[in-house]
């Protein structure tokens, strides 16, 4: 009488674990960075809104309109004289880090930039990185 025994060996329990720990230390970077850029991402568009947010309400309210850039690590600020109108923390809602090559610009009442020539605003988080431009004008690209 033979006993017949169905399993599968220590040996080969090591060797599918070991197969799975190398796709996994394959998977698990290029799936960060494809995190990273989503959030980068994200945070660019949320910062071309409020842009495009300040232009219009500097239009609609016929005043000037500032937005500061980085007065907080990371935050941006849309204010009308000292009223704050709107402000977003893109470290904390996206995780990134917030360069910028000027901290603030305004948009006048027909809404033209105003401190805008040049300005660029860079979001980094690990090695995604984007960049907002605002033209002299104050177009967003």
């Amino acid at each position: 009488m033979s006993v017949s025994r169905s399993g599968y060996t220590l040996l080969e329990l090591v060797i599918v674990l070991t197969i799975i720990g190398i796709l996994f230390a394959i998977a698990i970077p290029r799936a960060q960075l494809v995190l990273d850029g989503i959030s980068v991402h994200a945070a660019a568009d949320d910062v071309r809104s409020l842009l495009a947010s300040a232009r219009t309400l500097a239009l609609a309210g016929r005043s000037p309109v500032a937005v500061d850039i980085g007065s907080a690590p990371g935050t941006l600020r849309i204010r009308r004289g000292p009223e704050v109108l709107l402000s977003r923390n893109l470290a904390a809602l996206h995780g990134v880090d917030v360069g910028r090559t000027r901290d603030s610009l305004t948009y006048d009442p027909h809404g033209l930039g105003h401190g805008a020539a040049n300005l660029s605003i860079m979001l980094r988080r690990r090695a995604a990185v984007e960049t907002v431009f605002v033209s002299r004008f104050g177009r967003v690209r």
